[in-house]
């Protein structure tokens, strides 16, 4: 037998396997995130020597290597001179940091009261943050405006495009 048919067998082989079989195709699966526990109906307490310092409770919670988020959240901050309470739809709570979304009602223990949609709250500085529109309050004096920044320790309040209606008290002399 001639070496050439052989070469001529050989080819036709390797181009039979060319046309004929398709490549192996492998699917990359994208990894999802899983939490390394859900809890659903929870209240988290978190204390210190003087007593109750954070108070968080939801619906249902995620714990994932660096962050719980939680439905129905409703955070308590009692470690400053005023307390603070917050309620959301959902949050995640990472590095101090709160992370609000959806219905935010914040209130004071003085009775200072703002809504808004999205808003964050650094429990080191007691800064609570909006990023859009909101609507302030306490007793009968209201404020409404965009990017809200209140800071809990000092009591102040910075905003932008604000229109408020408010009461004075008259002094008796």
């Amino acid at each position: 037998m001639n070496i050439n048919y052989f070469f001529i067998f050989f080819s036709l082989c390797l181009l039979m396997i060319l046309f004929l079989f398709k490549p192996l195709e492998i699917k990359q699966h994208v990894s999802k995130e899983v939490p390394l526990f859900t809890i659903s109906s929870f209240t988290m307490h978190e204390l210190d020597s003087n007593g109750l310092v954070t108070l968080m409770n939801g619906s249902e919670a995620a714990k994932y290597a660096n962050r719980y988020t939680v439905q129905k959240m409703q955070y308590t901050d009692n470690s400053k001179e005023f307390m603070a309470n917050m309620k959301a739809n959902s949050g995640i709570y990472k590095n101090d940091m709160v992370y609000l979304d959806g219905d935010i009602v914040y209130i004071r223990e003085d009775g200072l009261t703002f809504e808004t949609q999205k808003a964050t709250y650094n429990k080191k500085t007691s800064i609570a943050a909006a990023d859009g529109d909101f609507v302030l309050y306490r007793d009968s004096n209201r404020v409404v405006g965009e990017k809200l920044k209140y800071n809990n320790s000092l009591e102040r309040v910075e905003s932008k495009n604000v229109k408020a209606v408010y009461q004075l008290k008259e002094s008796n002399k």
